[in-house]
């Protein structure tokens, strides 16, 4: 599915298919981590599920004001309190599949807001 046109000023999500994004020329097929400016790759998690606070230091250092957290192909609910935690740092959580996940990121990254995507990417 292509979702967005390049633009090399930013990071921007140009497709998604099961098992891989694609951010620029680059097909990343691991988990990662995904800011205006920032690429984490081989982001260390093992399921949505399984998330927890310290899985998204990374993304929190990147002083988002918004953090997307794509799930995989399906809506998968972590720990709720999540949201509450990060709402605590200011930080707002928005949960969803990984492929609305990339559409919202690159709406919100062509406002140019902080957020930043932190993408499940199951295997094909």
């Amino acid at each position: 599915m292509l979702l967005s046109k390049e633009d090399s000023s930013v990071n921007l999500i140009n497709a998604w298919r099961a098992g891989a994004v694609c951010v620029g020329q680059e097909w990343l097929e691991s988990h990662v981590i995904i800011s205006a400016q920032t690429i984490i790759r081989d982001w260390p998690v093992d399921t949505p599920e399984a998330l927890q606070l310290s899985d998204l230091d990374p993304a929190v250092a990147m002083q988002p004001e918004i953090v997307l957290v794509g799930t995989g192909a399906r809506l998968i609910l972590p720990d709720t309190n999540l949201m509450q935690l990060l709402g605590a740092r200011g930080i707002g959580v928005e949960i969803m599949d990984t492929p609305a996940a990339c559409r919202t990121y690159n709406v919100l990254a062509h406002e140019q807001r902080q957020v930043v995507a932190a993408l499940f990417i199951p295997g094909n």
